[in-house]
C-alpha cells in the first residue's frame, strides 16, 4: 500500500487520509455530504456548491469521464471534491476529458481513498464543518490554526453570478422571462426554452426598474450558493415586484421569495444534498422523488401572515419544499424540477409558472383593451 499524500482536518479536530487528483492547492472549505449515485460533473459544475467541500456517498466517481455537453456552469467554484474510490480511465464515449483534469484546470483539490462512509456519518451526526484539504504531513494543530485564521467567505453570489445581461432564446416563443442569475444552472435555462420561453438572464443586483424595463411575462429567481440573507439586493428587488408579474423561484430563489415577504430562513444540520428526497405536493397528495442541493430552509411557522402558503413539505424531516400565492401568480420550491440527470419528477412546475403567465398576460390584454 502506497504512502498518503493528502489529508482532511475537520474543525472538531478529525484526520481522514488519502491520495490527490486535481489539483493539489490547499483550501479551507465547509465541508457536506451529497447522495447522488450518478451526476459528478453537474455537481462540480454547479455553482451552489461554491465554497464547499463536496463528499460522495457513492464510492465510484470518475468513471464515465467528463463531456462537454453536461455542465452546469462554464466555470467550476466547488471548493472540493471527496472520494472513496477515483477512476481516471474513463468509459464512455462522450467524454472529452478527465474528472482529474477538469479540476486540475480549475484549481480544485481532490482526494479519494477516503472512508467516506465513516466521514458522512460524521457530517450527519455532528452537522456541516469547516475542513481544511491539505498535504499528509501537516499537523493537527497547524491545519487547526489555519481554519481559524481563514475567515468565512459571504461573497458567493456576486462570484458566481452573471456579470452583464445575456440571453437564451427558443424557436417559437411564446413567453418572455427574466431569470435573475444568483448561480443559476444552465439546466434550468434549457427548461425554460423547453417551455416556450425567451429567456433574459441578469445580474444578481438588477433592480426592479431595469426589471420592469423589460417588460417581461414572468421572473424567474435561480438556485444559488450561501446564506439568503446575505443577498439584501435580490430581496429588495423582489419586495418592490411583489404582485407586479409572476414569479418562480429554486432553491435559493425560493429562500429568497420567502425572505421578500417576510418569512424567515435558518441553516440546517447537515443540508439536502443528492437525487432521493420524497416530497409531498400538499396540493395534489401526490409524492414526487426530488434533487436537492442547500444549506438552508425556510421556517414553517414564519410564513404565517405573510400572504405565503406551504405548498410542498420533505417528508424525511418536515421541512418546507415549496411555498405559494395565487394571488400573486408567485410560487418556489425548494429541490430543483430541472435536475439533471435526475430524477425528474417535478417538471410540471414548469407548466404552472407558464399558466400563470397566460394568466398575467391575459389580464394584461383586457386592461389594455379597456384603456
Amino acid at each position: 500500500m502506497r504512502e498518503f499524500n493528502r489529508k482532511l482536518i475537520l474543525e472538531d479536530g478529525s484526520e481522514y487520509y488519502g491520495y490527490s487528483f486535481g489539483s493539489e492547492k490547499d483550501a479551507v472549505c465547509e465541508i457536506v455530504f451529497n447522495t447522488s449515485m450518478v451526476g459528478y460533473q453537474e455537481i462540480v459544475s454547479d455553482p451552489s456548491y461554491t465554497y464547499q467541500a463536496v463528499v460522495m456517498s457513492y464510492p465510484l466517481i470518475g468513471n464515465y469521464g467528463i463531456t462537454d455537453e453536461d455542465y452546469e456552469s462554464k466555470v467550476p467554484t466547488i471548493g472540493a471534491l471527496i472520494v472513496r474510490d477515483y477512476n481516471d480511465e474513463p468509459s464512455n464515449f462522450r467524454f472529452t476529458e478527465t474528472l482529474s483534469e477538469l479540476l486540475s484546470d480549475n484549481e480544485i483539490p481532490g482526494i479519494y481513498g477516503v472512508d467516506t462512509r465513516k466521514l458522512v456519518r460524521s457530517i450527519r451526526d455532528l452537522g456541516s464543518r469547516r475542513v481544511l484539504i491539505t498535504n499528509a504531513n501537516v499537523s493537527i494543530e497547524e491545519g487547526l490554526k489555519i481554519i481559524e485564521e481563514t475567515p468565512v467567505k459571504r461573497d458567493a453570489v456576486s462570484l458566481v453570478s452573471s456579470r452583464k445581461k445575456w440571453y437564451a432564446r427558443t424557436a417559437n416563443p411564446r413567453y418572455s422571462v427574466v431569470a435573475i442569475d444568483c448561480g443559476m444552472k444552465l439546466n434550468i435555462v434549457r427548461m425554460l426554452n423547453k417551455y416556450g420561453c425567451n429567456v433574459t438572464v441578469v445580474p444578481y443586483n438588477t433592480t426592479a426598474d431595469e426589471i420592469k424595463a423589460l417588460n417581461p411575462d414572468g421572473l424567474f429567481i435561480s438556485n444559488g450558493p450561501g446564506d439568503p440573507e446575505d443577498v439584501t439586493e435580490v430581496i429588495d428587488t423582489l419586495k418592490n415586484l411583489k404582485g407586479q408579474l409572476p414569479m418562480f423561484g429554486i432553491c435559493l430563489g425560493h429562500q429568497l421569495l420567502a425572505l421578500s415577504y417576510g418569512a424567515k430562513t435558518y441553516k440546517l444540520k447537515f443540508g439536502h444534498r443528492g437525487g432521493n428526497h420524497p416530497v409531498l405536493d400538499v396540493r395534489s397528495g401526490k409524492i414526487e422523488i426530488t434533487s436537492q442541493n442547500h444549506s438552508y430552509a425556510v421556517k414553517d411557522e414564519s410564513v404565517n401572515g405573510t400572504g405565503l402558503k406551504v405548498s410542498h413539505i420533505n417528508l424525511l424531516d418536515k421541512t418546507v419544499e415549496g411555498l405559494e400565492s395565487k394571488a400573486d401568480r408567485v410560487f418556489s420550491v425548494q429541490y430543483h424540477p430541472e435536475s439533471a440527470p435526475g430524477p425528474q419528477d417535478s417538471a410540471y412546475l414548469f407548466e404552472r409558472f407558464t399558466g400563470y403567465m397566460d394568466e398575467f398576460k391575459a389580464m394584461k390584454q383586457e386592461v389594455e383593451k379597456d384603456a
